[in-house]
Order: structure tokens, then C-alpha cells, then sequence
């Protein structure tokens, strides 16, 4: 199996103060970790709930790939996250698939994870990452 898990998903935001503030007062969660990640040019907040976690990606400038989701779409789901064990096994399967790729190679991301882009066209225009998080 290539992804084990769901990752995490990811919301794009305007403003990260004002939608942790939702989640917390809606939902009752508290972000278990926040971070900038200055390679993908966004600050995030990771939100525990149940086995998976949610995402939540506010642009650090208008020129930003998320920057650039939220001019187009407003703000909502940016990309769903599978979780793997092998990233560089999983790239060369998607590859032997014929299967679009973002990253021909694992970067690294948030929480210091491998990860992978996936291009929207290969699952019904829904932006895919892989996040390696151990081997077994």
C-alpha cells in the first residue's frame, strides 16, 4: 500500500490568528504545533483530531503558492496529505504510473518531514502531498 493514513488536510487562510481562534472556540482544539516554513512561504499551525490532523496555511506573501490559491479560490481545502513510509519509494511507484509530479524529489517541509507534491490532475484536480513519517 502506498499511503497508509491521512496525513493531514490543509485549509488555506487569510488570517492563521483569527481561524485558529474558530477552531478553538468552535471545536475546542488548540494547535499542537505553528511554525513558518519559509521554503513554501506560508506559516502553519497543525491541529490534532483524532488520528489525523488538520492543516491550517496562511501565505506569507501574495506571491506564494498559497498566496496565489487563495487570490484564485478564495480561501478553503488547499491539499490533502497522505502518509507514507517510503517517500522516495512512493515518488518512483506514482512515477511508474505515469502519474504528474510537483517534486521529482522529497523537500522538506513542516515538523521537518520528507515530503512530496503530487499534481491536481492525477486525483480529480485535488493537490496531493506525501508526508514520510518513518519506515516499517
Amino acid at each position: 500500500m502506498l499511503a497508509y493514513n491521512i496525513h493531514h488536510v490543509a485549509i488555506a487562510v487569510e488570517n492563521l490568528d483569527d481561524a485558529i481562534a474558530a477552531f478553538e472556540s468552535q471545536y475546542n482544539v488548540t494547535p499542537i504545533s505553528r511554525e513558518i516554513v519559509e521554503e513554501q512561504g506560508v506559516e502553519e499551525a497543525m491541529i490534532a483530531i483524532g488520528g489525523s490532523h488538520v492543516q491550517l496555511l496562511e501565505p506569507l506573501s501574495p506571491e506564494s503558492p498559497v498566496g496565489r490559491f487563495l487570490s484564485r479560490n478564495g480561501e478553503g481545502m488547499h491539499h490533502i496529505a497522505f502518509a507514507v513510509r517510503d517517500i522516495e519509494g512512493a515518488l518512483e511507484h506514482l512515477r511508474s504510473t505515469g502519474a504528474r509530479l510537483i517534486d521529482e524529489t522529497p523537500r522538506i517541509g513542516g515538523g521537518g518531514h520528507k515530503i512530496a507534491f503530487v499534481h491536481p490532475t492525477e486525483l480529480a484536480g485535488t493537490l496531493v502531498e506525501l508526508v514520510e513519517v518513518g519506515h516499517g
